[in-house]
C-alpha cells in the first residue's frame, strides 16, 4: 500500500509541473508569436493528458487481485503506455502541420527573450520531475511512471531545443528557423510515441522478461538443483509490475510432500527477494523410473 500511495503522489507531482507550464508556454506563445514554443505547448498539453492517464492507471493497477482479475490488475499499467504513445504521436502530426503552414508564412518573432528564459524554465523543471518519476519507476518497477519520465525527459530536449532555436532567430533574424526547429521537435516524439507503444504492447502479449532476469531466474533454480532431478518449460512473463514466473521441476518419486513443499518454498523466497514483485508458480513432475 505504501508503494502505491509513493507512486499515485509523484504521478500527481507530474500533473501539477504539466498544467503550470502548459500555461507558461501559452502566455510565451502568444507573446513572441512563436509557432515552436506553440508546439511546445502542444507537446506539454499531450504530456498532461498522458500524466493524467498515468495517475489513474496506476491507482488502478493498485489494486488486488479478485475473483474476475485473479492475476491482478497490472496490465493496466500497459495499456496506459499505448495510451501515452498515441497521444504523442498526435501530438507530432499537430506540430508537423502547424510548423509546415508557418514555413509559407513565417511569423516575425517577438519578445524573443521571454520565449527564451520560458523554454530554459521548462526544461530545467521537467529535468527535476522527470528524475524523481524516473527513480520511483525504476524502484516501483512501474511502466506508466517510466512512460510518462520518458514523456517529461524528451520535453528537456526539446524545449531546451526550442529555446536554442529562437536565440538563433534574434542572432540570425532567420524566422523561418522557427518552423525548423518545431519539426525536429516533432520528429524526437515520433520516435518516442513508437518506443512507448512498443513496449506497451510486447508486455499486452507476454513477451517473456529481459535475458539479465531470466538468467538470474536460471542461477536460483540452478542453486538447488541437488534437491531435484531437473527443471524444464521455463516461462516469464509480466504484467505491470508484476514478474510472473512458471517452470517445472521433476523429483525422485520416492520424495515426500514435506520435502517438495521445503524446495519449492526456498526457490519461491530466494526469487521474491532477487526479483521484486514476483509472482513463481512451480509445477511438481515425479521421475520416470
Amino acid at each position: 500500500m505504501i508503494s502505491s500511495d509513493r507512486k499515485i503522489r509523484v504521478a500527481l507531482l507530474s500533473i501539477i509541473s504539466n498544467s503550470t507550464l502548459i500555461v507558461l508556454k501559452i502566455i510565451a506563445g502568444i507573446i513572441s508569436g512563436s509557432v515552436s514554443i506553440i508546439s511546445e505547448a502542444i507537446h506539454s498539453s499531450m504530456d498532461l493528458l498522458a500524466s493524467i492517464v498515468a495517475f489513474f492507471s496506476v491507482k488502478a493497477s493498485s489494486k488486488p487481485a479478485d475473483d474476475k482479475h485473479p492475476y491482478g490488475h497490472g496490465k493496466i499499467e500497459n495499456i496506459s503506455g499505448i495510451i501515452e504513445g498515441i497521444l504523442i504521436l498526435i501530438a507530432s502530426i499537430m506540430i508537423i502541420v502547424e510548423a509546415i503552414k508557418k514555413i509559407f508564412n513565417p511569423t516575425v518573432i517577438e519578445n524573443e527573450s521571454i520565449a527564451i528564459l520560458v523554454m530554459f524554465i521548462s526544461g530545467l523543471t521537467n529535468f527535476f520531475v522527470s528524475s524523481k518519476l524516473y527513480k520511483v519507476a525504476k524502484e516501483e518497477d512501474s511502466m506508466a511512471l517510466e512512460a510518462d519520465a520518458l514523456h517529461l525527459r524528451t520535453d528537456i530536449y526539446t524545449s531546451v531545443g526550442v529555446g536554442i532555436g529562437i536565440l538563433l532567430i534574434k542572432i540570425t533574424k532567420i524566422h523561418i528557423l522557427d518552423s525548423i526547429v518545431a519539426i525536429l521537435v516533432a520528429i524526437l516524439i515520433i520516435k518516442e510515441a513508437v518506443e512507448l507503444t512498443k513496449n506497451g504492447f510486447d508486455e499486452l502479449i507476454d513477451k517473456r522478461l529481459s535475458d539479465e532476469e531470466e538468467r538470474e531466474i536460471k542461477n536460483i533454480i540452478e542453486r538447488y538443483n541437488d534437491q531435484f532431478i531437473d527443471y524444464h518449460k521455463l516461462k516469464t512473463r509480466k504484467s505491470g509490475n508484476f514478474k510472473h514466473i512458471d517452470f517445472h521441476i521433476t523429483v525422485e518419486s520416492s520424495t515426500t510432500v514435506k520435502e517438495v513443499h521445503e524446495v519449492i518454498g526456498n526457490i519461491k523466497k530466494e526469487m521474491n527477494k532477487n526479483l521484486k514483485n514476483s509472482r513463481v508458480t512451480i509445477h511438481v513432475d515425479p521421475s520416470k523410473d
